[in-house]
């Protein structure tokens, strides 16, 4: 492998609680029952519409294209308080001094992800930073065929590492290999119906990749 693509919410930036507390912002002004973190995760999904379903939002009361936009506009300066993973930096440093290239692969959209890479200083890290064009997060697949296509790099040569199923099935397209760490927006049990191998976060690569 010289490619590590990296997903970025609940594998780089921990936003696991901030995203729950939005989902259940949500859900207390329909007079639905919270989740706990727990629940949170194993009902997390893509595409998102599906997971706000089986949270129990309504979209009878408020469209789904409505909540999407109230989220981004209190999620994106919440974000900019989340923090990295531990040791994350400080892993991507070392394996790119191995000879590494890595990739940021985003389902968020493109500007706000920038921001959020500029404030964390995560731009000098990656070759590329890559999502979406609005802000309903839709799959990440054609942006990274399409990245590939330019860059000549083949899948065999990348190694995908995300927090949820739906980056299983990504780097499955891409035709990569794939880890799925267990910090992120999907609990374990969901995680291990996937049957690839699953870490505790980004910075155990350090170790696996000696």
């Amino acid at each position: 492998m010289k490619y590590i693509f990296l997903d970025f919410n609940g594998t780089i930036i921990n936003d696991v609680q901030l995203c729950l507390d939005l989902l259940n912002e949500i859900l207390r002004s329909q007079g639905k029952r919270e989740l706990n973190i727990e629940e949170y995760k194993n009902v997390f999904t893509f595409p998102v519409k599906k997971y706000y379903e089986a949270a129990g939002v309504d979209f009878s009361i408020e469209s789904f294209e409505s909540l999407a936009q109230k989220f981004i506009l209190k999620y994106q300066p919440a974000s900019m308080h989340c923090g990295l993973y531990e040791g994350l930096i400080e892993t991507v440093k070392l394996l790119k001094e191995k000879g590494y290239h890595f990739v940021i692969l985003s389902a968020s959209e493109k500007n706000n992800l920038l921001e959020q890479c500029t404030h964390y200083g995560l731009i000098p890290y990656f070759d590329a930073i890559l999502g979406i064009d609005n802000i309903h997060a839709a799959s990440k697949v054609d942006i990274a065929l399409g990245y590939l296509k330019k860059e000549g790099i083949e899948g065999k040569d990348i190694l995908f590492v995300g927090d949820t199923l739906h980056d299983l099935e990504v780097a499955k397209r891409l035709g990569a290999e794939c880890f799925l760490v267990s910090c992120g927006h999907q609990s374990v049990e969901v995680l291990s119906q996937g049957n690839t191998r699953i870490i505790g976060s980004v910075a155990e690569l350090s170790q696996i990749l000696e």
